[in-house]
């Protein structure tokens, strides 16, 4: 693996493309400030890693142990940390290059949070088609039968019904980086990334897309 990068969603916009007379649509996301908090070695953990923070945060809303490794990394205390584990041998950076990571072209893999959504029934959930919308029906929306009968006697595991939906952890791979902005310290990824606007967003090299 290799160095990623964290950021914020801003929001969504287009992006013309004048010899390709397309349009893209394309995510914002605030890169600024991403800042190396520890490297982990072979020697000391047993793998190449390095843990990258984001997003300034008051000192008295970080518990002291936290607070500690900020300081001893000489940075202010950060929202968002995450780890990235790299090859082993591979060169750490003293700081991390940014907006640098990546260029325009390459292909990058988005994790982040989904929208909470909140209980929901079983066809806004899993796409359930619904039963008869016929006169006397009372079962419009319900799952229908789930195999509690005689035989098997209990539901089985992994049963799609109603539940929590959303607030979850998902990967959108192979997203495209359209632009660099240094001036705004955002890139600019085509498509939709999880997550509300002002969520934070993991980006990593795609496992699944070779960059040129």
């Amino acid at each position: 693996m290799s160095l990623g990068l964290l950021g914020k969603k801003l929001g969504m916009t287009r992006v013309f493309d004048s010899e390709a007379g397309s349009m893209i649509p394309v995510t914002v996301i605030d890169v600024s400030g991403n800042t190396i908090l520890q490297v982990k070695t072979p020697e000391k953990d047993g793998y190449t890693g390095v843990q990258v923070g984001y997003g300034d945060q008051k000192e008295q809303r970080v518990n002291q142990p936290d607070l500690a490794r900020f300081k001893k990394a000489g940075s202010t205390p950060k929202r968002f940390v995450r780890e990235f584990r790299l090859n082993n041998g591979a060169k750490v950076p003293e700081t991390h290059p940014g907006l640098e990571t990546f260029k325009e072209g390459d292909w990058v893999d988005a994790i982040g949070t989904s929208k909470g959504k909140g209980f929901q029934g079983a066809m806004k959930r899993h796409g359930f088609g619904g039963l008869r919308q016929t006169h006397g029906s009372m079962m419009h929306r319900r799952t229908g039968a789930i195999g509690a009968g005689s035989t098997p006697g209990r539901i089985w595991k992994n049963q799609k019904m109603p539940g929590h939906m959303g607030d979850a952890r998902v990967t959108v791979q192979n997203l495209r980086v359209v632009a660099v902005r240094p001036d705004d310290g955002v890139l600019l990824v085509s498509g939709a990334v999880p997550g509300s606007i002002g969520g934070y967003v993991t980006l990593r090299r795609s496992k699944k897309k070779a960059t040129a």
